[in-house]
């Protein structure tokens, strides 16, 4: 059986999800990122999360080769800072207000949630790598998260 590839892509936003910034640092000292709602916890002992990239992505190699990385879950006012880092080709960090972590790792000011990890483990994944990183550092504000459902932004209603 083979499936049609835009009717597979539609099934899947079914499924909501939050949506990341993940960035990094190219060993050539770029600061790099992308969006992302391929993201997932994946362990609490050790804390482990794991999110994929294109492997036709413009930053798919720094990504690959860094050691530190960092995921920005965006919160419910950042859908500029979602269409930022899906657009390619323009300097992302001179638009948003970002700090530097470990290792040179770009972390944004603005989140819902940030995660500072380490590479752990790289796995292919067709037409993506699924990159599993270990946590060691979190800051959680409690903000309200942006939500993606059926290829457009969602409000998450909570409580």
């Amino acid at each position: 059986m083979t499936l049609d590839a835009r009717e597979f892509r539609d099934a899947m936003g079914c499924f909501a999800t939050g949506i990341t910034v993940v960035t990094a640092k190219s060993k050539d000292g770029e600061n790099v990122g992308c969006t992302a709602n391929s993201f997932s916890s994946v362990s609490l002992d050790p804390p482990l999360v794991l999110w994929a990239i294109a492997k036709n992505a413009n930053s798919y190699d720094a990504f690959i080769e860094a050691k530190y990385f960092a995921i920005h879950v965006l919160h419910s006012g950042q859908e500029d800072a979602s269409r930022l880092f899906a657009t390619k080709d323009v300097d992302k960090f001179s638009e948003i207000d970002w700090t530097e972590g470990e290792g040179g790792t770009p972390l944004l000011n603005d989140y819902s949630v940030r995660l500072e990890c380490t590479t752990e483990h790289l796995y292919e994944g067709g037409d993506h790598i699924i990159i599993v990183g270990r946590v060691f550092a979190m800051d959680n504000p409690d903000v309200e998260p942006l939500g993606f459902y059926q290829g457009k932004y969602a409000k998450i209603v909570t409580g």
